[in-house]
């Protein structure tokens, strides 16, 4: 349970939190920027944002709330299990197609990230918990989600992020502050400038030195691609070639 001095330290803060995030506000007002989206099975509309992106400096950060739930996979989860690690917190649900625009993105920074003190973790929202699965599984989803079908942790965190906003992300420092946050659906570029400078300055790493997985993926394409199929580029492993007449081309000695 929070004592009091953090909770001081809490009110303290959040004034400077929605100063600095004013034209986050505005740009969402009347929808203006994003699109309205319906849940399925659901009478409640939720809001998509303009992927508006807000870092905060580490005298402006507000401790997260305390939330605890369960997995898709049954697993018992707290943001408190992750104190001492950067966390990306992403509120997503099936029916939502800005979720699934941005989830290679995720799954991207997930891989890259992974040695440099970073971690994800998601929440599906106002969804049919089937549908979740399916989802996460159809997709090859790498870290776990929260099911939170009544929309509980959007709502603690409401203070940072509209609660209907889908999708959004929160990016969570290792003493467990908001350090940044994605209104609306994120980008490759956009999440890793939010990460970046907060690796460093969490002392995990140099951003720069990661494994870039697209990069990778397309050199190896390249490079197979090159060598006929074999992305060793040895030419010894390659198969010999025939002449017109059917003979191999290769010594038979």
């Amino acid at each position: 349970m929070p004592s009091n001095s953090t909770g001081a330290r809490r009110r303290r803060a959040v004034p400077r939190l929605a100063a600095s995030a004013l034209a986050v506000a505005l740009a969402l007002t009347g929808c203006a920027g994003g699109n309205e989206i319906q849940a399925s099975d659901e009478d409640s509309r939720f809001v998509s944002g303009d992927g508006s992106a807000t870092s905060f400096d580490a005298a402006d950060r507000v401790e997260a709330p305390e939330v605890t739930g369960t997995s898709l996979d049954g697993d018992e989860i707290s943001l408190g299990d992750y104190e001492g690690g950067i966390l990306v917190l992403n509120v997503w649900a099936s029916w939502c197609g800005p979720c699934r625009t941005e989830q290679p993105v995720l799954d991207e920074v997930h891989t890259e990230y992974a040695d440099l003190g970073v971690d994800f973790l998601g929440v599906n929202i106002k969804d049919d918990e089937t549908a979740a699965r399916s989802y996460v599984d159809s997709k090859d989803v790498a870290y776990p989600s929260l099911y939170d079908q009544p929309g509980k942790v959007p709502q603690a965190f409401r203070d940072t992020v509209p609660p209907r906003s889908i999708p959004s992300t929160l990016v969570i420092d290792p003493e467990g502050r908001i350090a940044a946050r994605v209104i609306g659906p994120t980008t490759y570029g956009q999440l890793t400038e939010l990460l970046n400078p907060l690796v460093v300055e969490s002392g995990f790493g140099d951003p720069e030195e990661r494994p870039r997985v697209a990069e990778q993926e397309a050199e190896a394409a390249e490079e197979a691609e090159a060598t006929g199929g074999d992305p060793s580029g040895d030419p010894s492993e390659a198969p010999p070639q025939e002449d017109a007449e059917g003979e191999s081309s290769g010594d038979d000695r």
